[in-house]
């Protein structure tokens, strides 16, 4: 870690309790912990958040620098006494390996559910270990893996300066949350690792997430069913698939996802950019969608609707109805592509996307001597030249 970054995550943590004089500090090493990477520390760490949730003054539980713990999956519960819940990490957090996960554990590995004011902040990492499980699941063998960190019914969550790494399937995930911030933080697993998303965020609203690094092997962040006023800013992304609103509508279910602003965000060497996936007989809407000023280096598809999406499946079949695509703007996106169709806007025939905009898109073939092209079916709105390649359905 940089010096800046070692500077801003202890500003932050000092700034965090500077103004709880009273905070009551709970170290896991207090409570039994080994730190050793061997030794199971999960009696230790569910004893110090016991005691963490139980103050009814502003509350830390402390995972200290230089040691690393080995903690099996389990639930951090709320209610909390008190509204300010801090835990700051600066020592290592492991998973167990895949052999030692019981099935009824499978769905995810460190839970916070319920906690109001929860904070999570420091240069300490998260780590999946999830090797094993993209292996079991690229042979077939595994149809599931757990999600590494799940916030669920945590509303007014920060999470700040962590780093988390290969997951065995999504590193983090927001469920059923309002007023959430994620900043400086860092994500990385392999390109090769299966469905390992960055951040994904399901039923919640009030979402930013800014001036983070995420390269894995999916969407460095995907928004699901049910989100509002969701806004990345700032984000590096690569590898991975890009940063997707998406996937809606799976199962004939229904979507309501509208107000998503994606700004001033890079995208290295991705499967994709900027994109909006939808399946076939879905219902619902995504709508009032903005990707604004957003730079593309050597990425294979920049600019996608998908309305056919069908998770590398074939013959998904055209369906009557899917998720309504209204409002959509892309302005202010630059780069260069690995493939010929640089814009590609596939839209539903039975629900057509109305309302795109495109202004100011400048995307060049990666290889100087080949040109871009736009792909475009049932889809309506405005160019605002320029928009290179030119995008001839819209107007």
């Amino acid at each position: 870690m940089d010096i800046f970054k070692a500077s801003l995550v202890l500003f932050i943590s000092i700034y965090i309790v500077s103004g709880s004089v009273d905070a009551a500090y709970f170290n896991v090493m207090r409570y039994g912990a080994a730190g050793n990477g061997k030794t199971d520390d999960s009696g230790a760490f569910l004893k110090a958040w016991r005691e963490t949730c139980g103050a009814k003054e502003p509350s830390v539980m402390v995972i200290p620098s230089g040691r690393t713990f080995l903690v099996k999956p389990m639930t951090f519960g709320g209610p909390c006494n008190s509204g300010s819940v801090n835990i700051q990490t600066f020592g290592n957090v492991i998973a167990p390996e895949m052999s030692s996960w019981n099935h009824d554990d499978y769905r995810s590995w460190l839970v916070f559910n319920s906690v109001e004011g929860l904070t999570i902040h420091g240069s300490g990492q998260f780590d999946g270990r999830g090797s094993s499980w993209w292996k079991c699941r690229m042979d077939h063998k595994c149809s599931h893996a757990p999600t590494a960190f799940l916030a669920n019914n945590c509303n007014h969550l920060k999470i700040i300066g962590v780093y988390f790494v290969n997951a065995p399937m999504f590193h983090i995930v927001i469920n059923g949350c309002d007023e959430v911030a994620i900043s400086n933080i860092h994500i990385t697993a392999p390109e090769e690792s299966v469905n390992t998303d960055g951040i994904h965020i399901g039923n919640s609203r009030n979402v930013h997430i800014d001036h983070s690094i995420i390269g894995t092997g999916d969407d460095c962040v995907s928004v699901g069913d049910y989100s509002s006023y969701v806004f990345i800013s700032n984000i590096t992304c690569g590898p991975g698939h890009g940063i997707s609103v998406g996937s809606l509508g799976a199962g004939k279910s229904s979507a309501a996802v509208e107000m998503i602003r994606v700004s001033s965000c890079t995208f290295i060497k991705t499967m994709n950019g900027a994109r909006i996936k939808t399946w076939q007989g879905g219902s619902g809407y995504a709508r009032d969608i903005k990707f604004e000023d957003i730079f593309f280096d050597s990425v294979d598809n920049p600019i996608v609707i998908d309305q056919y999406y069908c998770n590398g499946a074939h013959n998904c079949g055209t369906q009557k109805t899917a998720v309504k695509v209204s409002d959509v703007t892309f302005r202010g996106l630059r780069g260069t592509s690995t493939k010929e169709v640089a814009i590609n806007l596939a839209c539903s025939e039975t629900v057509s996307c109305t309302g795109i905009t495109l202004e100011n898109i400048q995307v060049k073939h990666v290889k100087r001597e080949k040109s871009t092209i736009s792909y475009c079916i049932n889809a309506h709105g405005i160019s605002h030249s320029p928009v290179s390649p030119p995008v001839p359905c819209l107007s």
